[in-house]
């Protein structure tokens, strides 16, 4: 190795020896290797060497700049190492301090009130069941007896899409979630037993109803169900959800064109208070009935050997006879404080109430 060469050498070792930190330790990097440094200057006067000399001085200088680049990078990483040890040496963490508060999300009331339908019915042996928004006429309307002429689709004939090519069947956004029943049925075998929570469809908007709501249906098949195997699985939910074993429940006939006979079913209330399992009013909350024999026979049961019930009931109401949450629209206007005040932790368990 020729004179400047070693000198060089013996300058970038010296240097880098009293570097005492990363900054210095940079400057000599910069120094020998940068784009003005010492060792970049001599490379760069290889051009105006004759070839024999180019090969002898280019050999030396590659051999310095790699044994120069291995002693540079080693002594960074001690300098690092070091930095780090004397950091840590210098900071404390006291760790019995209590951790900073972080804001904690809550879960909407729509979600945890459909949390906790899915655990009372789940006791009882159902399952949860899905299907999509969007249904066909069929599914929607004409398998539940309700053909097109039917008086009971004026109120939810509404929100129709355009039609797919290659598709004839109309499709709606679903008016209720009674497509997953067909479906049920139609897919599997008796005996069911399913709810069925999900998003519904309707042009309705004030401050009880809302063009987008939740609706839980729930269905029951299997061989000799009768109406008191309804009146006994709907009373225990309605007593479970509102956590009154002694709440007042009430059938009453009415009509539903997909169940024969059909019952509204009424709670205990006060009208004046409003109180829940109070006063001696009644206060309409879900519609039920037996499954209707055209029904089941349109999903290809045979109605003299199976029978069923079925129930339908809004999330919303439920949730507002609850809370005593006086408007619907509330529950879509992300007000951040509404949420936080109604809303629920999501690591509390689904059964609330005593007794579930």
């Amino acid at each position: 190795m020729s004179d400047d060469l070693e000198t060089l050498k013996q300058d970038t070792l010296s240097a880098l020896a009293a570097a005492s930190d990363l900054r210095a330790w940079d400057e000599v990097r910069v120094a020998t290797m940068g784009k003005s440094g010492r060792l970049t200057g001599l490379l760069k006067g290889l051009g105006r060497m004759s070839p024999e000399e180019r090969r002898l001085r280019g050999g030396a200088l590659n051999r310095l700049r790699d044994e120069l680049s291995r002693v540079i990078a080693e002594r960074g990483q001690e300098l690092e190492a070091q930095a780090l040890n004397a950091r840590l040496a210098a900071e404390r963490v006291d760790v019995t301090l209590p951790a900073a508060p972080q804001p904690e999300g809550t879960l909407h009331p729509i979600t945890r009130t459909i949390e906790e339908m899915s655990a009372i019915f789940g006791a009882m042996g159902f399952r949860v069941a899905e299907g999509p928004d969007i249904e066909t006429d069929w599914h929607n309307f004409a398998a539940l007896n309700t053909p097109a002429h039917h008086p009971a689709r004026t109120d939810q004939d509404t929100f129709y899409l355009p039609h797919e090519e290659g598709q004839e069947a109309e499709r709606v956004l679903r008016t209720q979630t009674s497509g997953v029943q067909i479906r049920t049925m139609l897919s599997h075998e008796p005996p069911i037993r399913i709810i069925a929570p999900g998003r519904t469809y309707r042009a309705d908007h004030d401050a009880t109803h809302s063009p987008m709501f939740h609706q839980c249906e729930g269905l029951v098949i299997d061989r000799g169900i009768t109406l008191g195997h309804l009146k006994g699985c709907l009373s225990d939910f309605l007593r479970a959800f509102f956590a009154q074993p002694d709440l007042p429940v009430r059938f009453r006939a009415s009509y539903f064109p997909f169940t024969e006979p059909s019952m509204e079913v009424d709670i205990g209330w006060s009208r004046k208070t409003g109180q829940i399992g109070a006063g001696s009013d009644w206060l309409e909350v879900l519609g039920s009935g037996m499954v209707h024999p055209r029904v089941l026979a349109n999903c290809g049961l045979d109605p003299r050997e199976w029978q069923g019930f079925a129930f339908g009931m809004g999330v919303e109401r439920l949730t507002m006879l609850r809370h005593g949450i006086p408007d619907l629209r509330s529950f879509y206007e992300s007000d951040v404080r509404w949420l936080r005040h109604y809303g629920t932790s999501p690591l509390s368990p689904a059964l609330l109430h005593e007794g579930l």
